[in-house]
């Protein structure tokens, strides 16, 4: 029997021949992930394992980004102990203000994450990587301080679901409509601690910004990574940008899934995931009564420079409806300086809206932009969980930029309209 994407790329970086699913591996590392808040439990493991240097300063990233601009004296003592940390060891690739953006948006972006890559990051969300082909997944701070010390770790090889892609999305929808509807489809639970592989002609017509965004919440539906093949649009992403060497695995022909599920993109709506569940999805014209009071497009999953244009072409020369605050959040200071550069900054003050440096702040509850209780947010972010975004007696609908901007200009949850 042979075996999936990323089953290759974890024999690979195992020194074995092949892997089964269920086998348990030690596992070679290309990079080591923290932000600001996993970080400095990881600080702290590290220096309590009496570890006293990392495996590869070139192979470690620290990234500032939830609570930063810090909110707080804690955030503050948090991010110094990142820096310190970051400078004592030397560590490359660090990322502060000014240079920082929302971590699963700004390492693609900067070429730190590459094809045939085996990566952990002390965040769930770490699975985006695997639009670029590359084998990513969450772990806990403890794992970071063994990964930044040792350079390795412990896996077991997940078996795989297939998600067979035909046809081409309609112009309303996104990534973010593609991943709701599986989500919704399969459930919370649905992949659990198993690969979601994307195939089929249908990923040919996805943007690298829309593969990006499914890998993202792969972890929503349990799974422990997310993964596409490398086609042309891929190479054509990493070229000129990852510091390493792209290396690309294809699945086998007789690779062993559990099951395929087929998903015709030419079938896929607006759909928003209602509360308190990612599951919890249906189609936003169904939803049109329900009024909203704030609107947050960015975070991780959708503040790439798709979804800002996607955004100002919804609000450009209009105006957001009385009452509703409208967030929009860049992922990191590259798509900011663009944002600038193209006027859309512009446009979205004059419709109404406000403009953030990169950070994770509401999407997790942290700051800039935390519910009251009784109010309703939609959000580009991954998770609606209760009290995510703030009071627990508070509601966040997820949906795609399209939805979430004209939502914005109407005050009610509101399907988007081709041009």
């Amino acid at each position: 029997m042979g075996m999936t994407m990323t089953q290759k790329i974890l024999a690979a970086h195992a020194g074995l021949d092949r892997v089964e699913a269920g086998q348990l591996i030690s596992a070679k590392l290309d990079l080591v992930l923290g932000n600001d808040i996993t970080t400095p439990v990881a600080i702290n493991e590290f220096n309590k394992a009496g570890f006293t240097k990392v495996f590869d300063k070139d192979r470690i990233a620290v990234v500032l980004d939830h609570f930063v601009p810090n909110k707080d004296i804690k955030a503050a003592e948090q991010s110094k102990q990142c820096r310190d940390f970051a400078c004592a060891h030397c560590v490359s690739h660090f990322y502060d203000v000014g240079k920082m953006g929302i971590e699963h948006a700004l390492l693609p972006e900067q070429g730190v994450v590459t094809a045939g890559d085996c990566i952990i990051g002390a965040d769930s969300h770490t699975c985006t990587y695997g639009a670029l082909g590359a084998f990513s997944t969450g772990v806990g701070s403890t794992d970071m301080a063994a990964g930044m010390a040792t350079g390795t770790a412990w896996f077991k090889v997940p078996s795989a679901i297939r998600f067979e892609l035909t046809g081409e999305l309609p112009k309303t929808c996104s990534g973010k409509d593609v991943i709701l509807t599986i989500i919704g489809q399969i459930g919370v639970d649905g992949a659990l601690y198993r690969s979601m592989e994307f195939t089929g002609p249908g990923v040919a017509s996805l943007t690298m910004d829309d593969r990006l965004c499914i890998c993202n919440m792969a972890i929503e539906a349990g799974a422990k990574n997310g993964i596409f093949p490398v086609d042309q649009r891929t190479m054509a992403y990493m070229e000129g940008r990852c510091e390493r060497k792209p290396v690309i695995y294809e699945a086998d022909p007789d690779a062993e899934y559990e099951r395929t599920i087929t998903i015709d993109l030419t079938q896929i709506v607006p759909t928003v995931s209602c509360p308190h569940l990612p599951e919890n999805t249906r189609p936003a014209k169904e939803l049109h009564d329900i009024k909203v009071d704030q609107v947050v497009i960015g975070s991780c999953t959708n503040g790439r420079m798709e979804d800002m244009e996607t955004a100002y072409n919804t609000l450009k020369g209009k105006k957001i409806a009385p009452g509703v605050r409208c967030i929009i959040i860049p992922a990191t200071m590259q798509i900011m300086r663009q944002c600038v550069e193209r006027g859309y900054v512009t446009a979205f003050i004059d419709a109404g809206a406000v403009v953030s440096t990169p950070t994770c702040g509401p999407c997790l509850g942290g700051y800039m932009g935390i519910l009251a209780a009784g109010e309703r947010c939609i959000a580009t972010t991954n998770r609606n969980f209760v009290g995510r975004m703030g009071h627990v007696d508070s509601e966040v609908y997820l949906a795609s930029p399209a939805t979430a901007a004209a939502s914005a200009l109407t005050g009610y949850i509101t399907e988007p309209q081709e041009d």
